[in-house]
């Protein structure tokens, strides 16, 4: 398939790399000039704006759009959709909140457009892994952006989870749970490391990923993170949040479930912006291993 893709930031790029590799056309454009350029690498097509990028596509356009979330996305959106066309598809692969979700997908049903919201993960590592792809949408526009999923999710991770929203709800929950999952291994690891025993963290955490009921993606890459540097005195205990825990909480509040365990996590990392803690600087390190998060160096 031919599409148009807005945004090669750290995920855009290897997403588009993906898409390539498979035997799409792609047309992609983003704010950084030298990484337009450098798309060609990787046998798309760089153009320098937005307009570019429609002029290039054939009806019904297909545009991907991977910018951050929130007012960037917005404005880009409306810019997409004053020179769309109708029966043209707009994909959010973005971390969009879902009730904007929802609201844009009015807009542009109004405007007889297709919007098709989906919730993307995969990071640094999709490029080879695959990205797993909750998408939301009407069943017409998904079936026809079908082939473009297929080829960027592994086997079987790529589902139609519901109406326009559904996509970017159900990766909100998975970011929400990620959270917690994220905030049990650091806790363990803290125990460990201030222990009477001189534990082998790296080789503890490889070990639990043979047969161990605690063994997952997480726990591989935080023996990575601690091949690395086994104390992690390189990182800072500084974790941000990008929103979809935040949102998930309120979700939690909202439908009156008792979220204790995403709830305590959201609220550590804040508190990791006060003060230094190994459990904080296990966190730092999980988010740059797994999503490329930028760590803030501890002092020396």
């Amino acid at each position: 398939m031919t599409l148009g893709f807005v945004g090669l930031g750290k995920m855009g790029f290897n997403m588009v790399t993906r898409l390539t590799r498979g035997g799409h056309a792609v047309v992609a454009t983003d704010t950084n000039v030298e990484t337009v350029q450098r798309i060609a690498d990787v046998g798309a097509t760089g153009v320098a704006s937005i307009e570019d990028v429609i002029a290039r596509l054939d009806p019904p356009r297909i545009v991907w759009l991977m910018v951050p979330a929130g007012d960037i996305t917005e404005h880009v959106l409306t810019g997409v959709v004053e020179i769309l066309s109708p029966g043209d598809i707009v994909i959010d692969g973005g971390n969009s909140n879902f009730h904007d979700t929802k609201r844009r997908a009015e807009m542009l049903a109004d405007k007889q457009l297709h919007f098709i919201d989906a919730g993307t993960s995969g990071g640094l590592w999709g490029l080879d892994n695959g990205y797993c792809l909750m998408v939301g949408g009407t069943d017409e526009a998904v079936s026809v952006v079908e082939p473009i999923m297929a080829t960027l999710a592994p086997p079987e991770g790529y589902r139609h989870v519901g109406p326009s929203g559904a996509g970017h709800y159900t990766k909100m929950i998975h970011n929400g749970i990620e959270y917690g999952m994220m905030q049990a291994y650091a806790e363990g690891f803290e125990i460990m490391q201030a222990s009477e025993y001189d534990l082998d963290l790296a080789a503890i955490a490889d070990l639990w990923q043979h047969g161990s009921v605690v063994r997952s993606w997480l726990l591989e890459l935080a023996a990575d993170a601690f091949y690395d540097d086994p104390n992690l005195e390189a990182i800072k205990g500084y974790v941000s949040d990008s929103g979809e825990g935040r949102w998930t909480v309120i979700e939690a509040i909202d439908r009156d479930v008792p979220a204790v365990s995403l709830a305590y996590a959201l609220l550590h990392r804040f508190r990791s912006r006060q003060d230094d803690s190994f459990s904080a600087k296990v966190l730092a390190a999980l988010r740059n291993q797994f999503g490329g998060h930028a760590v803030k160096k501890a002092e020396s």
